[in-house]
């Protein structure tokens, strides 16, 4: 495995990380146009969706200057509903189609959950109005939705607010997204798609699957394991009332080139703080499903909660721990033109 031939130590990578990081003289760029939002740094690509399928960002835009490598999804950091544990069949009938949730199959699994509020951001929202900032060597996207339906018993009108941070001189973006809750809930989540879903033919595009919190062959999935499919608390499945939250909460891919088989970076979603994903998603259903959900904790009216993370592009699982021990710990992410700076 390659992040086995890596011999250099942890110390040396945080090194190496943190020279690239005040290298920042370099200039990025970014071009606004009706339906997305393009930028480019030195070591990046991507584009942020205004209309059609929005929140994140856009599929295989992301790309890797270092390998021209790019995301092999449906885009990343994507947002879904606001939704809790238990089953919505008592009140089906009264719920409009995009809200109800169907479990108990390989789709979604054996466990009850329901939607609190919706519709699902990425598909139905349709527009969204992404506000850029500027920084001396950075570049930041902020977008907000207001939740427009709800079930039974429950408001309208919570709102969802996602930054996206591209600092010029790394391979990744960090990332936050929150919830202004207007209903109290006994176990509120958020469903967000972290890194993002994978498409393959046969595990043709990747060669390995890296989940920091899978106990086995260090946290390594060959591709193999996906070639028919599995519903997502069958396999490779993470809950927080089950299991023990992890040391690091890490879920990525190891990239390789269709044609030539080469192997490529990894790429890979990284949750800040462990504890606040219940839980955590990795299976096939036509395509590799890496679902997240954050939070299901209890919520008052008028509360919030959040995750921040990180999403790039890495040469080896050593990288991705370093990276990770540098910001690790928090669960929201401040920006002004003056700077950007992780939060509790």
């Amino acid at each position: 495995m390659a992040h086995r031939l890596i011999s250099f130590s942890l110390a040396l990578v945080v090194l190496t990380m943190t020279m690239a990081f005040t290298a920042t003289a370099q200039d990025y760029t970014v071009v606004e146009q009706d339906d997305e939002i393009q930028i480019s740094t030195p070591q990046l690509a991507a584009a942020i969706r205004k209309q059609g399928y929005v929140t994140g960002v856009k599929a295989q835009s992301f790309v890797d200057k270092k390998t021209g490598a790019k995301d092999l999804g449906f885009g990343l950091d994507i947002a879904d509903w606001i939704m809790e544990p238990g089953s919505d069949e008592a009140y089906r009938e009264q719920l409009i189609g995009e809200m109800v949730y169907k479990f108990g199959n390989e789709y979604h699994g054996m466990t009850a959950k329901r939607s609190i509020e919706g519709p699902q951001i990425c598909t139905q929202a349709k527009v969204l109005k992404p506000e850029v900032i500027r920084g001396k060597d950075f570049v930041a996207i902020k977008q907000t939705f207001q939740y427009r339906t709800a079930a039974p018993g429950k408001k309208t009108g919570s709102t969802w607010t996602q930054w996206l941070v591209f600092p010029v001189g790394q391979r990744y973006f960090l990332s936050m997204q929150r919830i202004d809750a207007v209903n109290s809930s006994d176990a509120m989540f958020l469903r967000i798609d972290m890194p993002g879903h994978i498409k393959h033919k046969q595990g043709d595009s990747f060669s390995e699957v890296y989940l920091s919190y899978h106990n086995q062959d260090e946290g390594l999935i060959p591709s193999k394991e996906f070639l028919t499919s599995f519903a997502p608390d069958e396999r490779f499945n993470f809950r927080r009332d089950r299991d023990k939250s992890p040391e690091r909460m890490i879920r990525g891919y190891h990239i390789r080139n269709v044609e030539t088989g080469q192997a490529g970076p990894w790429l890979a979603g990284m949750t800040l703080d462990p504890t606040v994903v219940s839980e955590a998603w990795c299976h096939q259903r036509g395509y590799i499903c890496l679902i997240e959900e954050f939070g299901e904790r209890p919520i008052k009216a008028g509360e919030s909660f959040s995750a921040a993370f990180i999403v790039g592009f890495f040469d080896s699982t050593t990288e991705m721990h370093a990276v990770y021990d540098q910001h690790k710990g928090h669960t929201g992410l401040a920006v002004t033109s003056d700077g950007w700076k992780l939060t509790k």
